[in-house]
């Protein structure tokens, strides 16, 4: 099978995946390599708000602001653990750096910095993430499962929740209405 990198690219949920955890999202891919791959949903907000998040974890933020932001499904690995990613990567204590732009932190001292005003300039906040094992999103993709497109940062970082996955489906111009389970092969 074809060896190919998909970090910082998006993957669109085909219809196939409609009675799976990941119906109708779109995911952001932060690392790939020979071992698997690891990315953050980012179009399915909770319940919780990054206010609720911080009182939970003890922190009280300079900004009301923090109620009216949704933390969002990362993905079923580890729901009990918070991602931030954001832009710019910056110097936080566990941080991922996926690219020249855009990282993944792990840390507490990143959403007390959010929390103060002086994090970085875009976040998504995140609990849990997706995971896959070696080869496995190479057989998912060959399955049918998922579209790819590079990914973009304002449809990271700018667009609504809700509006990402549209925003990711337009990038390779298609409409949802389009998507279909039918595979075929030229």
């Amino acid at each position: 099978m074809k060896t190919v990198n998909l970090t910082h690219h998006f993957l669109i949920a085909m219809p196939s995946l409609a009675n799976s955890v990941f119906s109708k999202t779109l995911t952001y891919i932060c690392e790939h390599n020979e071992q698997g791959a690891l990315g953050i949903v980012i179009n399915r907000p909770t319940d919780l708000t990054l206010f609720s998040l911080f009182r939970q974890l003890g922190i009280s933020p300079v900004d009301s602001l923090a109620e009216s932001i949704s933390v969002l499904f990362g993905g079923p690995v580890q729901v009990d653990c918070g991602f931030v990613l954001h832009h710019p990567v910056g110097n936080w204590q566990s941080t991922m750096t996926i690219n020249k732009e855009v990282g993944l932190t792990t840390s507490l001292d990143i959403l007390k910095a959010i929390a103060n005003d002086e994090g970085p300039e875009q976040a998504l906040i995140a609990m849990g993430y997706a995971g896959w094992t070696a080869g496995q999103i190479e057989h998912e993709l060959a399955q049918n499962a998922w579209l790819t497109v590079p990914a973009t940062a304002d449809v990271l970082f700018d667009i609504p929740s809700e509006e990402r996955l549209l925003a990711a489906m337009q990038l390779l111009g298609i409409q949802d209405a389009n998507l279909s389970n039918e595979v075929g092969h030229a």
